[in-house]
């Protein structure tokens, strides 16, 4: 039995009944700062240069700084200039005229330093300002975003190395506008400049920016002073800083470094997870046709990090998620796509930058388009499918998405711009581009707009006119119906055959009921006698009608034959129809949805037998959601999968399958496959191990108990740590319960399972009387979905909700008010 499935058994023993949360979530009147046009950032200055000297006190988490900021007015004479300077100390802002500085007069309101030039300069002349300031970072009040939770730029972790599980790190988070935080700047996207950065650490610490380092100096007082130099102009977002006690594992791309700063425990496992950089470097170089463009590329970990990674221009920062060790990494490093997704800004992002957040599709989307052309080259076109599926699902999973357009000039805030409109849909909207233009094509317009806009700001518009050169296609119609425009069609599709005329029907409904009807080039794939047929069609109605001759009746017509199309859809097949094309058709969305069809028709022998043959499907990941899906409660599936479920889990390939595989047979109970389990519980994938105890303990349950606390004593992540988790709870060891929570704590959020973590904690908060443990649970449960979409998060808390009124109503009856106020004071 899956973990998921015991822990809500549990939960139903201890509560008796299920009550469906009320939506406490507040909403916010946003409409004023919607009626707020975002335009792009006017110029009045240029960076040109930026220089910092800095250094950092760890116990008062300051940054005492120098800086020395080279300018030109953009076009219009000036004598004034504004530098972005959030929550600073400013103790001196002086003209640099060669090595004499003369002091300015400046006002500063905590956030904006207005400085009055010593003259009036004109676009042709630099000039160069001295500012001495201080940053405090954690004195600063802001507000984060979905993608990235706090805005402070500047972060010192366990600066006094207090906590002694945890190390002792500086980091910077730039984006959207929050390194002005750290140093004084014009912190736009649309402005660039060089930079160099100087750092005085610890000795024992060493250092990360962009560019290269390019000295490094031992001082007497047992720190040594770092010089880091960017030649190549960004812009100020993507300046960053990492300081800590790591070690570098060396790598390399045609002659350039490579390095993966882990902390010290994760150095022997670096290159299996971050090993593949290097091949993904050549990967999009050459089908981008510009080389990597900068002079070296380095990722480094960081506690309580913010965001899942940022691309920092030559220095990409990754949460510590990343950081597997060798047992997770045995069920696939889950985080490759991470390590893609960052790697492709360096191109879309970092050399060719959005002018504006409202324009930011020219960076993530195309970021999140990465991941599916990398792991369509590197693991097969299911696995790129399979990327390309999911974001639709993220897309669609939040029901506020299809009101938004892709590039919003009217925004609440530029935060809500980083969301899954702008990663996921666009993205798609960059593959169905690519289906419909062709490779060569597509390509080749990418290359053209890298090349004309390189060092520079792109709005969504230069890329339209990119495609447009290089196709001789006028693109408006996709520009205003995808990029401009809300929303995504729905299909209602239907099938008539009048098999006197030899002529089959299809029509297809748009039916989103928005007043927009979408354009749509499409593939429809008619299979006559097992002979595939392609028919393009433009969809440009409400209702469109197809007409396609037949020799005898089609096995099957497939609508949207390359499966590329970001819809939703009612697909009125038979199931002999979905069966062939699971045969037939081939993609991995096209045997996903007989899948899905026939879980639908499990009591029908013919979709029983497509279940059984679909578990055992080329790709790991329908596999897996066939298992998933199997209605064990019906006899005559439960017998025809267990043959094949026991033959999954001694041979699968795939870790994950196989874990997957060992949880489903603990169902059959049978004594049979206890020294199956026994062999797996040491294996060393956790999946494997934790499903596997989790199978021993519906046969033997002392036993898998005691050894769910010999493991106890060692690393256990993923689904182990889930297992030994559930089990601890089931045999109600109050004394473990304390192990449940710190090391759910320790995980990093990315880690922590959606599905699961619900369940183990409202179940451990039902059954603990400890109200230490308690408020720990509480805390841990009503913080679950923070790296959530807003819909996603709403229905999470209302399922959050849903388990903590009833236990608070199990509280007040055993005489534990006071938990039962803590609950309620905490609940979303």
């Amino acid at each position: 039995m899956r973990m998921k499935r015991l822990l809500i058994l549990l939960l139903s023993f201890i509560l008796f009944f299920y009550v469906q949360g009320q939506d406490t979530t507040a909403t916010t009147n946003q409409d004023s700062a919607l009626l707020i046009y975002r335009s792009a950032f006017p110029h009045i200055n240029d960076l040109v240069h930026t220089k910092l000297d800095v250094h950092f006190d760890y116990e008062k988490s300051y940054l005492y700084g120098k800086a020395w900021i080279t300018l030109k007015p953009h076009f219009y004479a000036t004598d004034s200039l504004s530098l972005d300077a959030k929550g600073m100390d400013i103790k001196e802002v002086s003209m640099l005229k060669g090595n004499q500085r003369s002091p300015l007069k400046y006002n500063y309101d905590g956030s904006t330093l207005s400085i009055h030039l010593d003259k009036t300069y004109r676009s042709a002349e630099n000039y160069t300002i001295y500012i001495d300031y201080t940053s405090k970072p954690n004195e600063l009040k802001v507000q984060g975003s979905a993608a990235i939770t706090d805005a402070k730029g500047l972060y010192f972790i366990n600066p006094k190395g207090l906590d002694k599980n945890k190390p002792t790190e500086i980091w910077t988070q730039g984006e959207t506008e929050s390194n002005s935080a750290w140093f004084p700047t014009i912190d736009k996207p649309d402005q660039k400049c060089t930079e160099e950065i100087t750092m005085t650490v610890p000795a024992k610490y060493i250092t990360l920016s962009n560019g290269k380092l390019v000295s490094q100096v031992k001082n007497a007082d047992e720190t040594r002073t770092d010089t880091w130099r960017m030649d190549q102009p960004h812009s100020p977002y993507l300046f960053f800083m990492g300081v800590g006690d790591y070690s570098i594992v060396h790598d390399s791309y045609k002659g350039k470094e490579v390095n993966y700063y882990v902390e010290k425990e994760y150095a022997p496992v670096a290159r299996k997870i971050f090993g593949l950089t290097p091949e993904m470097m050549g990967f999009y170089s050459r089908i981008l046709g510009v080389e990597f463009p900068w002079p070296k590329y380095a990722q480094m970990t960081a506690r309580d990090y913010v965001s899942g990674a940022m691309e920092n221009t030559t220095a990409t920062l990754h949460t510590d998620a990343l950081q597997q060790d060798a047992r997770q990494l045995v069920d696939g490093n889950k985080y490759e796509d991470y390590i893609a997704h960052e790697l492709f800004h360096q191109w879309f992002g970092d050399l060719v930058t959005t002018e504006s957040w409202s324009n930011l599709t020219l960076n993530e989307s195309f970021a999140n388009f990465s991941e599916t052309l990398w792991f369509e080259y590197k693991h097969g076109k299911d696995a790129g499918d399979a990327t390309n599926y999911h974001d639709i699902e993220k897309y669609l999973a939040d029901p506020t998405n299809p009101t938004k357009d892709l590039v919003r000039f009217y925004y609440p805030d530029r935060e809500a711009m980083f969301d899954m409109v702008t990663y996921s849909k666009g993205g798609r909207i960059l593959n169905m581009l690519r289906n419909y233009v062709g490779d060569s094509a597509f390509f080749k317009a990418l290359n053209l707009y890298l090349e004309t806009y390189k060092y520079k700001n792109a709005e969504a518009q230069n890329l339209r006119l990119a495609f447009e050169q290089v196709t001789g296609q006028d693109l408006n119609w996709y520009w205003n119906q995808w990029y401009y425009g809300s929303g995504h069609p729905i299909f209602d599709i239907s099938y008539q055959y009048d098999d006197s005329k030899k002529m089959a029907l299809v029509t297809i409904d748009q039916t989103q009921g928005t007043g927009k009807i979408f354009r749509i080039p499409m593939a429809i794939d008619v299979y006559e006698n097992g002979i595939k047929k392609r028919h393009a069609v433009w969809l440009q109605n409400e209702k469109d009608s197809f007409y396609f001759p037949y020799h005898q009746r089609p096995d099957l017509i497939n609508v949207d034959g390359d499966k590329i199309v970001l819809c939703e859809k009612k697909d009125n097949k038979t199931l002999e129809n979905f069966i062939f094309q699971y045969k037939h058709a081939g993609l991995y969305l096209d045997r996903r949805e007989a899948i899905e069809y026939c879980v639908q028709h499990q009591d029908d022998p013919a979709a029983r037998a497509l279940l059984m043959l679909s578990l055992k499907d080329r790709y790991f990941e329908l596999r897996s959601l066939t298992m998933n899906r199997l209605d064990f409660d019906n006899p005559l599936v439960k017998e025809a999968a267990e043959p094949v479920l026991l033959d999954l889990a001694k041979t699968d390939p795939d870790a994950t399958v196989r874990g997957t595989a060992l949880g489903f047979l603990g169902i059959y109970k049978k004594e049979k496959y206890k020294d199956l389990f026994l062999e797996n519980v040491n294996d060393s994938s956790y999946t494997v191990a934790g499903n596997a105890l989790i199978g021993l303990s519906l046969l033997d349950e002392p036993q898998a108990y005691h050894l769910a606390k010999e493991f106890s004593e060692h690393p256990a992540k993923g689904d182990l740590y889930y297992s030994i988790a559930t089990l601890f709870i089931l045999e109600e060891d109050t004394t473990k319960f304390d192990w449940v929570i710190e090391g759910f704590k320790k995980m990093p959020i990315s880690d922590q399972k959606i599905a699961e973590g619900p369940e183990l904690f409202a179940a451990l908060i039902a059954k603990t009387k400890n109200t230490q443990q308690v408020e720990l649970a509480v805390d841990t449960i009503t913080k679950f979905g923070d790296m959530l979409s807003s819909g996603e998060k709403k229905e999470l808390n209302k399922l959050v909700n849903s388990y903590l009124n009833q236990i608070v109503n199990l509280k007040k009856s055993q005489g534990l008010n006071e938990q039962a106020a803590y609950i309620v004071s905490k609940m979303k």
